[in-house]
């Protein structure tokens, strides 16, 4: 298989070398850019990424020979391992695909080369949005100055980064009524993530809306699972009949994730009455 080909394939049907190809494509030069950038993007799936793999990627990031946006793909191209090295904090090592030497170098080099601000505001945007998903002290700061930057492409990445990064609900608040949509929709997501109940009424109101753009909406039905999940119900089940599939299965999901966030809650509710009682 090619790359444009591997591309169009869903990750787990690649071949066993799919990996080999995509360090082939990364490492040799005379391979024409656009391949080497598709081999980039492809390289950080959770299929195939390893220790090699990543660290091609982060060769590549540090590398000023290489092309801006061939360095800024292989960034953000390392943002899921290091999510899931994140999650699963290696407790078991076969659920993380990269040893936790690698992990610390990815974060030690990403937080360098973002903080050197001779390299693009393009691949330092990408390495913000790459690290924070695993997130570290430094990212309050960098997520804070980007956010209260006059650049949009700058406050758009910080409130990207607010998904994983807590301690940022008033400016969460704040986004949610910008009129860019791509800020708007992250903002959405972000209070999703961060169960940031003052934004209820508004994501509450993008889902009830029948003009709500569709990005826009997916991102409100899963926004409102997590904000307020035994209110939901309300507010989505109409949505599981939609003549759009993907808005109804995304409805669907969204309930069912509903329903164990509010069981949590009544545990945790629980919980606290027993610890009074005692």
């Amino acid at each position: 298989m090619n790359l444009k080909t591997l591309q169009n394939t869903p990750s787990w049907e690649w071949p066993k070398n799919a990996g080999k190809i995509f360090k082939d494509a990364l490492t040799n030069r005379a391979t024409p850019q656009s391949d080497r950038v598709i081999a980039a993007e492809l390289a950080g799936d959770l299929v195939v990424i390893n220790d090699d793999l990543a660290g091609t990627l982060l060769k590549i990031v540090a590398d000023r020979a290489e092309s801006d946006e061939l360095r800024a793909k292989s960034a953000i191209s390392l943002g899921p391992v290091l999510e899931q090295a994140d999650i699963e904090e290696f407790e078991d090592p076969d659920e993380v695909p990269i040893t936790e030497s690698t992990f610390l170098k990815i974060q030690d080099t990403l937080r360098n080369q973002y903080l050197n601000e001779s390299n693009s505001k393009e691949l330092r945007r990408r390495i913000l949005e790459a690290s924070v998903r695993a997130p570290q002290d430094w990212h309050q700061e960098a997520i804070a100055a980007a956010y209260a930057s006059s650049d949009r492409d700058w406050k758009l990445t910080a409130v990207f980064g607010m998904r994983w990064v807590q301690g940022f609900d008033g400016e969460i608040l704040d986004a949610l009524k910008s009129t860019d949509p791509e800020i708007q929709f992250e903002a959405v997501s972000a209070a999703g993530e961060n169960e940031v109940d003052g934004a209820w009424t508004h994501v509450a109101g993008l889902v009830e809306n029948a003009r709500t753009p569709k990005p826009l909406l997916l991102a409100a039905i899963d926004a409102v699972s997590c904000i307020r999940p035994k209110e939901a119900p309300e507010i989505l089940g109409d949505l599981t009949d939609s003549e759009d599939e993907e808005i109804a299965e995304a409805a669907r999901e969204a309930l069912e994730m509903s329903e164990g966030l509010a069981g949590m809650d009544e545990d945790d509710d629980e919980e606290e009455e027993g610890d009074w009682v005692n």
